[in-house]
């Protein structure tokens, strides 16, 4: 059953192994990925493999007429930890809050395992994700250097539920 949470004229999914739209999903995200991130970081060509992964989750937003505006992906490999992988939003639906009630959503999944801490790496020039980030309390723990390829590095950052 796909869980859904109403926004204004779009709609928070989960994506589920059996959906009948499945496929187009898919595609839809893989053009995504494609136009935003480079293609040595584009999840495009393996996001099929990436889906099948225990304890991994999709999320997509979706606006009238069935297309996907963005999506977060998401993975608790332990108990204890959780990692944002990718969260993007098309560049014509940015600014309309898909981003920020996508990763919303992924936390509230995240919380739900009673994981104790969630993170992710971001370009540090990306201003729009840095400020979605530190909007909903993630912080910076330390700049890796070369993270995406020898001239560009990227903030790890964290989001802590200890004593919460």
């Amino acid at each position: 059953m796909n869980e859904m949470k109403q926004m204004a004229n779009w709609v928070i999914v989960e994506l589920q192994r059996n959906s009948p739209n499945w496929t187009k999903v898919v595609e839809d995200i893989v053009r995504i990925e494609k136009k935003i991130f480079p293609k040595h970081e584009s999840l495009a060509r393996s996001f099929d493999e990436e889906l099948k992964k225990r304890n991994s989750g999709l999320l997509y937003s979706e606006i009238d007429g069935g297309d996907v505006a963005g999506y977060v992906m998401y993975s608790s490999p332990s108990s204890l930890s959780a990692s944002i992988a990718k969260l993007a939003v098309k560049e014509n639906c940015r600014g309309q809050g898909h981003g920020e009630a996508l990763l919303k959503a992924a936390i509230q999944k995240c919380r739900t395992r009673s994981v104790h801490r969630i993170s992710l790496h971001v370009d540090p020039s990306r201003t729009p994700a840095m400020t979605l980030y530190k909007k909903l309390g993630f912080r910076v723990d330390n700049l890796i250097e070369g993270y995406y390829s020898s001239d560009r590095n990227a903030y790890r950052m964290y989001l802590d539920f200890d004593g919460n």
